[in-house]
């Protein structure tokens, strides 16, 4: 593989002005694509297939045809003041007189007065009306939603207070432009700092936006066809812009690794995509299984996201390998840093094969010096320690107490995650600021918490010798039910075998009580059914939650088995060990935990929720953990791909495996770093999205690539492989030969160079060059 890419580096980078227009070609397709797209379409009403509540509401379309329970709906709600009654004769004319301009409306089906349909409070102080349209929410036009507002503000300047739930009027989250900007900027700080060159901190900004747009261009063309939403393009941006940063970053510090050395641009541009954008290729993969593994869950939903993010990544991977290369071509030497450039970077990149080949040489008097415990070449070329490579000495001084300290600390931040309450939070969760959040909160003081999140029970009385008296059966018995405050009269189809009706409980829909009597309801349903003969299934928008959580929260394990499981398959090939692939997947599991655990004490307990502008803490979103999982695995075998291969890299090459270790914290630990600020940078924009979950999912990865990179991946690794030493690259032999060879660590570069003469260059034709074409590999030095 190492060797395919390197010449697809090389490629690129002659082929420099090609790649570039090629790209630019599919910018502007799927850009005229997107321009050209109809308007998003039906997705569909089922959100989870095989739940009771998904296959009542089924039932409820069968039985009763013609019933629009996908038309948008308005709940205006009155408030009188202090000490009045929205039963007064001028609050009642002003409620009569909104009404009555609601129905007028062209799109409007129905709007029903409060005083005729009973919608008011004991007290009389709340009083609402419900205006339901003849299309859907994303159809009602801007003259029904602006006759709509007129005539509330009519109501209100009457003394009312007037607030409006329901999805005719609901506020539509922000696209997240801000947070893109927000992430963007500050990733930018971060590159300039790190390289220490505009033009190097600006190409991956330049190469991840680019990958964005082509993403999201394509999101908006195919979102009539399959469904696509805001949502889903929201998480598909965060997770491009992340990898795309983070990849292109990886290719252009190899490359400027590699002009260090004396190698011309092209050489040193197609070295950097035979050994960094191997990893890439790698990490990438990782990311794209995890995400595509979503689909497995049965969450429509989920897989559109999963599948969309998935999309967004491979366009990533495939820019940093051919336009990264490419644009390098066209500016081979603005990316190196400023002092580099003065003291003649560019000159010592055209030096002549010749001392390519020295250096080469001196690379395997490295390895050789290092394998007898000698002094490296590199160090006689005065390659000091840096930063990285003082961290890991520091870490292999007293790995056990690092070890210790950072499981602690895991440990302890995964705690709340044992009490994880999943759900799916309505208008409860959202701002005050919102007209949603305080019609919410006026009806459940007017009419009761469980006024928000009414049970539908639907009753199929086929069965039944009398299906009239069977309904009335089961009415009463729900009725009786501990918990459930009304019922309301039944509604029969046209048939006259099926039955609808609501039951209102006495607690609010994300409440635990409300759970509980849902189970009750059920548990009641094989008694009735052998008396009167008639089965029902209970729906609605609260049962239709707590199913899914229920069942996401049962996938939950499962789905964290399976990618553990991946990862340690995928990490045996990448690394040809067994330690170090199980030691991955422990710390892993050790992050994902921990994040979770920061999310429920955060956004469930309410734990610095403010400062978070979190206004209503509840349980968790229920699609969040389960992606969170998925995405951060893949970040997680991102970092341990781009740092352990390094080590792994020396390893090979005859260092100690202390000093392994070093080297590879010498020559990545700079560059994961700033990826993982840049990650951190992105996700954390996402924070301060008015969306719930894209608020959750934002902090939830930040928390991971903080937790993942900096503990796990820079403490616990080199931790672990200290105390491991020669063992944590220990394979049996019969597994050594049975398991296919991926060089991420480009080891076949390096027997290729070797072997080509002097030519200096791994695709050099000749006896040499066909002799390394057959993918042999080094043998590792024999160590005692």
């Amino acid at each position: 593989m190492a060797t395919l890419l390197y010449r697809l580096g090389r490629t690129a980078f002659r082929r420099r002005r090609l790649v570039a227009l090629l790209w630019a070609v599919v910018l502007v397709a799927v850009g005229v694509g997107a321009a050209k797209a109809p308007a998003t379409g039906d997705s569909g009403t089922t959100f989870m297939p095989g739940i009771e509540a998904q296959k009542a509401f089924d039932l409820i379309g069968q039985r009763f045809p013609g019933a629009d329970a996908d038309g948008a709906t308005a709940r205006i709600v009155f408030i009188a003041p202090g000490g009045e009654k929205v039963t007064a004769a001028d609050h009642r004319a002003a409620i009569d007189t909104l009404v009555s301009e609601a129905a007028g409306e062209p799109q409007v089906d129905s709007a029903v007065s409060p005083f005729k349909a009973h919608a008011v409070s004991k007290d009389a102080s709340t009083a609402y009306a419900t205006v339901t349209y003849k299309v859907k929410a994303d159809d009602v036009s801007d003259a029904s939603k602006d006759a709509l507002e007129g005539a509330v503000s009519q109501a209100r300047d009457s003394g009312l207070t007037v607030e409006v739930g329901g999805t005719a009027l609901a506020t539509q989250p922000a696209a997240g432009g801000s947070a893109e900007v927000i992430g963007i900027a500050l990733a930018a700080v971060v590159l300039l700092v790190t390289f220490g060159s505009l033009a190097a901190a600006g190409l991956p900004l330049l190469t991840a936006v680019i990958g964005v747009g082509i993403s999201m261009c394509a999101i908006l063309a195919l979102g009539s066809t399959f469904g696509l939403d805001l949502t889903t393009g929201t998480l598909a941006s965060m997770l491009g812009l992340a990898v795309g940063i983070d990849y292109a970053l990886f290719v252009i510090s190899r490359y400027r690794e590699e002009r260090a050395r004396g190698r011309d641009p092209q050489e040193a541009a197609g070295r950097a995509v035979g050994t960094a954008g191997s990893a890439v290729v790698f990490a990438g993969l990782t990311v794209v299984i995890a995400l595509a593994g979503l689909s497995v869950i049965g969450v429509p939903m989920l897989t559109k996201m999963g599948l969309c993010a998935a999309g967004a990544v491979v366009t990533a991977v495939l820019i940093a390998l051919t336009l990264v290369p490419a644009l390098l071509g066209m500016w081979p030497n603005a990316v190196l840093a400023r002092r580099t450039r003065k003291a003649g970077g560019a000159r010592k990149a055209g030096r002549t094969r010749k001392a390519a080949r020295g250096r080469e040489a001196g690379e395997v008097g490295r390895a050789r010096g290092t394998a007898t415990g000698g002094a490296t070449a590199q160090d006689q070329a005065g390659d000091r320690d840096n930063g990285g490579a003082r961290w890991a000495r520091f870490v292999q001084r007293r790995p056990l107490a690092v070890l210790l300290v950072g499981v602690a600390c895991l440990g302890a931040l995964a705690l709340p995650a044992t009490h994880l309450d999943m759900g799916m939070p309505g208008d409860e969760a959202k701002p005050t600021s919102t007209t949603e959040r305080r019609a919410y909160d006026a009806l459940a003081h007017g009419f009761g918490a469980g006024f928000n999140g009414p049970l539908t029970v639907v009753v199929d009385a086929k069965g039944a010798h009398d299906p009239r008296s069977a309904v009335q059966d089961v009415t009463a018995t729900i009725e009786r039910t501990a918990g459930v405050v009304s019922v309301s009269p039944a509604r029969f189809n046209a048939a006259g075998d099926t039955a609808l009706f609501s039951a209102v409980p006495a607690t609010g829909p994300s409440d635990q009580a409300t759970k509980d009597i849902v189970r009750t309801i059920r548990a009641e349903r094989p008694a009735l059914a052998a008396d009167t003969g008639a089965t029902y299934e209970v729906t609605g928008t609260t049962a239709m939650n707590i199913d899914v959580a229920g069942a996401l929260q049962d996938a939950l394990v499962p789905y964290l088995g399976v990618i553990v499981l991946l990862s340690l398959a995928l990490l045996l090939l990448v690394f040809r060990s067994l330690l170090v692939p199980l030691k991955a997947a422990l710390g892993f599991l050790l992050s994902v935990l921990a994040s979770l655990g920061t999310v429920v004490a955060v956004f469930q307990w309410g734990w610095g929720a403010r400062l978070l502008g979190v206004e209503q803490t509840g349980p968790i979103m229920s699609l969040m953990p389960i992606f969170l999982v998925g995405i951060v695995f893949g970040l997680a075998m991102d970092y341990e791909v781009f740092l352990v291969a390094r080590m792994r890299e020396a390893y090979v090459h005859g260092e100690r495996p202390a000093q392994a270790v070093v080297s590879g914290f010498r020559h990545s630990a700079r560059v994961v770093t700033a990826a993982a600020v840049i990650m951190i940078a992105v996700f954390s924009g996402f924070v301060g999205s008015d969306e719930s979950m894209i608020k959750t999912i934002g902090f939830g990865l930040a928390v991971a690539v903080l937790l993942d990179a900096f503990v796990v991946r820079m403490a616990l690794v080199p931790a672990v492989l200290a105390l491991l030493g020669a063992k944590a690259w220990w394979l049996p032999r019969w597994l050594d030969r049975a398991l296919p060879r991926i060089d991420v660590e480009g080891t076949g570069l390096t027997a290729k160079s070797g072997a080509s003469g002097a030519s200096g260059d791994p695709g050099a034709s000749g006896p040499a060059a066909e002799a390394g074409e057959s993918g042999a590999l080094p043998q590792e030095p024999a160590r005692t």
